[in-house]
C-alpha cells in the first residue's frame, strides 16, 4: 500500500510515520508539508490512502480532500485534527475515518480499517461553519494531472458550453463546477455582469459603454473585455464608484 502523510508539523508526521512502519511495515509511505505538496504527491505517486492535517496554513485538508474528490480515482482519507469539538462533531457526524491529536497505536489501527472515499456532500457538510468556507485554489482534472490555479490569479469565470473557463493572466482552467456554486461560494469576492461571466471584484478596472450601446468592463491583466448584461451595470457602477 502507498501511503500520504500530510501535516505541516514536522513532529506530527514523524509520530505518524513511525506508527505506520509498525502497523504497515510492508507499506511505502511518503510525507507532505502543506496542502499543495500534497496535491503534487498524489499526482506523481498516486497513493491509495492519505493521512490528512485539517488546520493547515493556505490549503487546509478539507480544501485538499476537495481537490482530491476532482480526480478519477481519489484515494481514501483519513482526516487528523487536534481536539476542536467542531471539528469533532463534523467528523462523526459524516461518518468519515478520523485521527484526534496525538495520535495513538490503537486509534490509527482503527482509521486504516474505516479509511474510504470521502464524497463532495460531506467535504461541503464539514466545510461549513469554518471561519473562511471559501477555497484558496480552483482545480481542474486535465491529461497532465491535478491542475490548480489560486483564487487571487482569477480574473473571470466564464460559463462555456459542458465548463466553467476560470481565467488568469497567462493560463486558463477547465472547472466541473457550475457558475452558480462559484458564486455562492466566493462572493462577495466576484460578481456577476452577465448569465455566463462572474468577474473579480479586486481586479475590476472600469466600466465601458460601447459604440452599440451594450456594456462591458476591463479587467487588470487580461487583454479584451467582458461583457456585462443591463440588468448587472448598476452593480457593477456601484462597486467601482464606492471603492
Amino acid at each position: 500500500m502507498n501511503i500520504l502523510v500530510v501535516d505541516d508539523e514536522p513532529l506530527a508526521r514523524e509520530r505518524l510515520l513511525r506508527l505506520l512502519g509498525s502497523l504497515q511495515p510492508d507499506a511505502k509511505c511518503a510525507e507532505a508539508a502543506s496542502g499543495q505538496e500534497a496535491l503534487q504527491l498524489v499526482a506523481s505517486q498516486g497513493p491509495e490512502l492519505v493521512l490528512l492535517d485539517i488546520r493547515m496554513p493556505g490549503m487546509d485538508g478539507i480544501e485538499v480532500a476537495t481537490h482530491l474528490d476532482a480526480l478519477d480515482n481519489p484515494p481514501a482519507i483519513v482526516f487528523c485534527t487536534a481536539f476542536d469539538e467542531y471539528a469533532l462533531q463534523a467528523l462523526q457526524h459524516q461518518a468519515v475515518a478520523y485521527l484526534l491529536k496525538p495520535v495513538r497505536e490503537a486509534e490509527l489501527a482503527r482509521a486504516l480499517a474505516a479509511a474510504g472515499r470521502v464524497n463532495r456532500m460531506q467535504l461541503a457538510s464539514l466545510r461549513e461553519g469554518q471561519p473562511d468556507s471559501s477555497r484558496s485554489h480552483v482545480c481542474s482534472q486535465t491529461h497532465r494531472g491535478l491542475e490548480t490555479m489560486p483564487i487571487d490569479d482569477v480574473r473571470s469565470f466564464m460559463a462555456e458550453q459542458k465548463y466553467v473557463v476560470a481565467r488568469g493572466i497567462d493560463r486558463e482552467i477547465l472547472l466541473q463546477e457550475s457558475l452558480k456554486e462559484l458564486e455562492r461560494e466566493f462572493a462577495p469576492r466576484f460578481i456577476r455582469v452577465h448569465r455566463n461571466a462572474l468577474v473579480s471584484c479586486e481586479h475590476l478596472a472600469g466600466l465601458h459603454r460601447e459604440e452599440d450601446g451594450s456594456w462591458s468592463v476591463e479587467l487588470q491583466g487580461l487583454a479584451g473585455r467582458t461583457t456585462v448584461s443591463r440588468r448587472h451595470v448598476a452593480a457593477v457602477r456601484k462597486l467601482l464608484r464606492n471603492r
